[in-house]
């Protein structure tokens, strides 16, 4: 019932820029919202308190249910006229900040639809169940079991303040004051409001959507794209990292944080590899420094923003960009991919093995700084390695027995599974042409790398289901 009010503010933008398209999302309000009453009215005396199991039920629900109602306004808005299945497609895709699309001739939509799809990006960004946590603490449920499964994470238990209400408050506050920043600053630089709005959405999420065919390469400003880097680099940052800095007015608490000095290392490393090898290429060297400054930083923390087709770039560049999505940003970032922390600790943990090999009988702690992480985090690391590198396997499988070929097969599933967008081949140009078989398998793809496997992987397991 929530959800369903975010299709009540495109009509002010359709009555706004007159394109008619009001109808669409009345329709689409009316059936998420008698859906949610009909949903809750057998339960509204329930004073049952949630149990993790509970949580992640809840949170996987969440996220299948509401993707798929976000999908009406696609479904019935004339235009664009799409299937059902691209309109699930693309509101998963937003949802769940992928920014892979199937929508193509973005100029000419409607200012409403381009709003919305915006606006699902920034929904997702933070997630909707500590939104609901954040704002609806009349609930009277287990918060902690929500906010546990909708960010789960080696330091997955740390929070901000005493109480899960607050924290889930905080991390909002965090998000619009970023968000409200972005904004301003790219209007400043010469983006309509309306482009400003929309785009500060989707990079403050990480989505990667915008309201243009070009991306960002349609306002061809530097100014611009400096902006987005910044933003996009400090989105990719862990947000208890932001608040508490906002809160004690002192950057110490990024200086000391080893995960994002590892994150600042490889975002750094990479975009001197990538410039440097555009200027050896001679690649567009009139903008080499910003082009790949740029396509490094959108790539890396998962954005899937562009200035121009990467996927044309010379020597293995492309792949290695996609690549860098694998680590992706940070955890309690709104980035996805393994996340930073979990590729330093697997990184830490193959240095240890190579020690042993040369100690075998010595006791080798993995660290994180001067902090010795106890086995159980690591094993539950390399666990989640482990499945994340199975279901790729399967994916790929999957995908080329549609008809993709094997480089396009590839990509699309990193698209997908590290919620990037944005791939190589047949998918350069977006989800459009590739079978429906594929786009299917690119939702599931979609909603594991947002959930981050395990949420909805534990689901199908006999034992969850066992009292």
């Amino acid at each position: 019932m929530m959800f369903s009010v975010s299709m009540l503010t495109p009509i002010i933008i359709t009555l706004i820029y007159e394109d008619g398209n009001w109808s669409s999302f009345l329709y689409s309000f009316l059936l998420t919202f008698f859906a949610g009453i009909i949903t809750w009215f057998p339960s509204r005396n329930s004073v049952n308190d949630l149990k993790l199991r509970d949580g992640f039920v809840v949170v996987a629900m969440f996220w299948i249910v509401l993707g798929l109602f976000g999908a009406a306004p696609f479904y019935y808005s004339a235009v664009p006229d799409m299937s059902l299945t691209d309109s699930i497609f693309e509101s998963m895709s937003g949802l769940t900040t992928t920014g892979a699309t199937v929508i193509t001739g973005l100029d000419f939509l409607p200012k409403s639809i381009l709003f919305y799809r915006q606006q699902l990006q920034w929904l997702g960004g933070m997630g909707i169940i500590v939104l609901a946590v954040a704002i609806l603490p009349m609930l009277g449920v287990g918060g902690m079991q929500l906010y546990r499964a909708e960010t789960p994470g080696p330091i997955k238990d740390n929070k901000l303040t005493p109480r899960i209400t607050e924290t889930a408050k905080a991390l909002w506050y965090v998000y619009l004051t970023f968000t409200a920043i972005c904004a301003t600053c790219y209007f400043m630089a010469g983006m309509s409001g309306f482009d400003a709005i929309t785009h500060s959405f989707s990079t403050i999420a990480i989505g990667g959507f915008s309201t243009h065919d070009a991306s960002m390469g349609y306002f061809n400003s530097n100014a611009i794209e400096l902006i987005s880097i910044f933003f996009m680099f400090a989105a990719g940052i862990n947000f208890s990292l932001h608040f508490f800095a906002w809160q004690n007015k002192s950057f110490s608490h990024y200086i000391l944080d080893q995960e994002f000095k590892a994150y600042l290392k490889i975002i750094i490393g990479l975009s001197l590899f990538v410039i440097a090898s555009l200027y050896y290429f001679q690649h567009q060297n009139q903008n080499n420094f910003i082009t790949g400054l740029f396509h490094t930083v959108s790539i890396a923390t998962t954005t899937g923003f562009t200035t121009s087709d990467f996927s044309g770039w010379p020597g293995a560049l492309p792949m290695i960009l996609i690549l860098a999505s694998f680590v992706g940003g940070s955890a309690g970032s709104t980035a996805g991919g393994i996340k930073v922390i979990r590729s330093l600790l697997i990184y830490k943990q193959g240095i240890r093995e190579i020690k042993r090999l040369i100690h075998p009988n010595a006791e080798i702690p993995v660290k994180i700084g001067k902090e010795a992480i106890s086995h159980r985090v690591v094993d539950a690391v390399w666990g989640f390695f482990s499945v994340y590198l199975i279901v790729f396997a399967f994916m790929l499988i999957a995908m080329m027995m549609v008809g993709l070929d094997y480089i396009s097969s590839f990509s699309a599933v990193a698209a997908t599974l590290n919620n990037l967008g944005p791939g190589l081949g047949e998918i350069s140009s977006g989800f459009s042409n590739v079978p429906e078989s594929a786009k299917w398998i690119a939702v599931v793809g979609m909603l594991l790398g947002r959930l981050e496997i395990f949420t909805l992987l534990v689901l199908i397991t006999p034992a969850f289901w066992r009292h």
